[in-house]
C-alpha cells in the first residue's frame, strides 16, 4: 500500500517508462499538452556510444558474459556521453543527424536550440545525477527537469530553507516532523530547480519568486508565483529508476507526461 501511494503521489514510476532501443528513428513531436521525458542510464549506454563512435563491437562480450558491469565513465567521458545523446534525441525529433544540432545558450545560461539554423520551436532541459539523465521536451513551452539521488540529505534542511526558499516553503517545512525534513527537502530542491528551469529566468535569488507545496503527503504543486498565476503551472515528481527521483516543471496546466527510457541497441 505504500508503494502504491507512492506512485500515485509521486507521479510515473519506472514501469511507466516506455523503452525504446538504439537506433533512434524519427521521434513525433510532443503534443501541444504533452511532455516527453527520456531516461538515460549512461553507463548502461556506453556500448551504443563506442559502436556508434565506430569502436569495438561490444555484443560478443556482451554474449559471454551478460553479468559484466557497465564501465566507469570519467568525467569527459560523461561530458561528452551528456551532450552526445542529448543531440541525438533532439535530432531524432528534428529529423536531422544528431551532430547537425546546434546548442546555444539563452543570456540567462539556458540550452537552447540556435535559432539561426533551426526552425523548430522544440524546446528542452536537461538534469544530470551520477551518470543519469533526464531529458524533457516541448514542442513549443519552456520546460524545466531535475534529478536526484534519493538518499541525498541536507546537512541542515531548515538552514538552507530559510536561505533559500520562499518563507511560506520553510515555515512549511519546519512545521512538518524533524524525521521528515529530509524527504521534504529533497522533494521541495528537485521541484524549485525544475521551476526555475521552466522559468528561464536562471536560479540566481529566483527560489523564493514561487512557494510549492512542502508535505510530501500531497501532491506537488505551486502554491503561489510572483507576478504570475500559480494554477498555471503543472509540477510532478517522478521516479525513473529506483534510488532516483526526478520532477519536471511547465506552464501549461493540463500537461500529460509521456515517458521513455534509452536502451543500448538490442
Amino acid at each position: 500500500m505504500v508503494e502504491a501511494r507512492d506512485r500515485q503521489r509521486d507521479g510515473p514510476g519506472p514501469d511507466q517508462f516506455l523503452q525504446q532501443a538504439m537506433p533512434l528513428q524519427r521521434l513525433l513531436l510532443p503534443g501541444g499538452n504533452q511532455v516527453h521525458l527520456w531516461y538515460l542510464d549512461l553507463r548502461a549506454l556506453m556500448g551504443s556510444l563506442q559502436h556508434a563512435l565506430g569502436g569495438e563491437d561490444q555484443s560478443a562480450a556482451a554474449d559471454t558474459d551478460k553479468e559484466l558491469e557497465a564501465p566507469a565513465l570519467t568525467v569527459e567521458q560523461l561530458r561528452f556521453a551528456r551532450r552526445f545523446y542529448l543531440r541525438l534525441l533532439l535530432g531524432a525529433y528534428l529529423d536531422i543527424p544528431g551532430k547537425d544540432v546546434i546548442i546555444n545558450r539563452s543570456n540567462r545560461g539556458k540550452p537552447v536550440l540556435d535559432t539561426s539554423v533551426h526552425s523548430s520551436s522544440l524546446q528542452f532541459s536537461m538534469a544530470k545525477s551520477e551518470g543519469r539523465l533526464l531529458i524533457g521536451i516541448s514542442a513549443s513551452k519552456h520546460v524545466g527537469v531535475d534529478l536526484e539521488p534519493a538518499w541525498r540529505t541536507a546537512k541542515n534542511p531548515l538552514r538552507l530553507a530559510r536561505r533559500y526558499f520562499s518563507p511560506a516553503e520553510y515555515q512549511a517545512l519546519k512545521a512538518l516532523p524533524a524525521d521528515r525534513h529530509d524527504e521534504a527537502f529533497l522533494r521541495a530542491w528537485a521541484l524549485n530547480e525544475a521551476v526555475v528551469k521552466a522559468s528561464g529566468l536562471g536560479i540566481a535569488n529566483q527560489l523564493c519568486r514561487f512557494t510549492l507545496q512542502m508535505d510530501p503527503d500531497k501532491p506537488p504543486a505551486v502554491l503561489a508565483i510572483e507576478n504570475d498565476q500559480a494554477e498555471e503551472w503543472f509540477v510532478s515528481l517522478l521516479r525513473p529508476a529506483p534510488g532516483f527521483i526526478g520532477a519536471v516543471a511547465i506552464r501549461e496546466p493540463d500537461t500529460e507526461l509521456v515517458c521513455f527510457q534509452l536502451l543500448q541497441a538490442q
